[in-house]
């Protein structure tokens, strides 16, 4: 190495003692320099609260509707036998109603049923009117016994037509529009 120094003239010799290393910067602080930018923290924060908050109620105002949809997926399931398939679509009627009672107020609902309440059902649904299936079962079966002759529910329903009560009753429940 001493022979590479001296082979150095004195000038260059000279600026090579004088280097030293580079200085670095400060790092950049992740704090805000300014008002501004704690302001817009502040705002975007809240705004993160809020939706989290209206997204939670959300949730916990829709909870009934998951419930039911749980429990109609176990009546959806015991159609296919002949012998649960009557029990199943009558408690459809049911499900309905408990649906509505957990939406609406209860002396709005409660008292409800044949005809009037087949038109409650169809005012608040999402598209278009009940088809004949259902609204047969309810206005015909929602009170009657499985013993009774007539019945819908009872085991002269197909399992298509079952299959259809069960659509309708899903859609209801997923699309029905509650005012505020």
């Amino acid at each position: 190495m001493a022979e590479a120094t001296a082979a150095l003239d004195p000038a260059t010799r000279a600026a090579l003692e004088k280097l030293a290393d580079i200085a670095v910067p400060a790092p950049v602080p992740w704090t805000p320099q300014t008002w501004g930018w704690a302001a817009l923290g502040l705002v975007v924060t809240a705004l993160a609260v809020w939706v989290i908050i209206r997204w939670r109620r959300r949730c916990a105002a829709n909870r009934y509707r998951v419930e039911a949809l749980a429990e109609l997926a176990r009546l959806e399931a015991r159609l296919a036998d002949e012998a649960a398939r009557a029990e199943a679509l009558a408690a459809m009627p049911v499900l309905l109603k408990r649906v509505a009672l957990a939406a609406w107020p209860r002396p709005e609902v409660a008292g409800l049923s044949g005809a009037a309440w087949v038109a409650f059902l169809g005012t608040h649904a999402a598209g278009a009117d009940l088809p004949d299936a259902i609204a047969r079962l309810l206005d015909d079966g929602e009170y009657r016994r499985r013993g009774d002759s007539g019945a819908v529910a009872a085991g002269a329903a197909t399992l298509d037509e079952a299959r259809t009560v069960a659509r309708a009753v899903r859609g209801w429940i997923e699309g029905h529009r509650v005012s505020a």
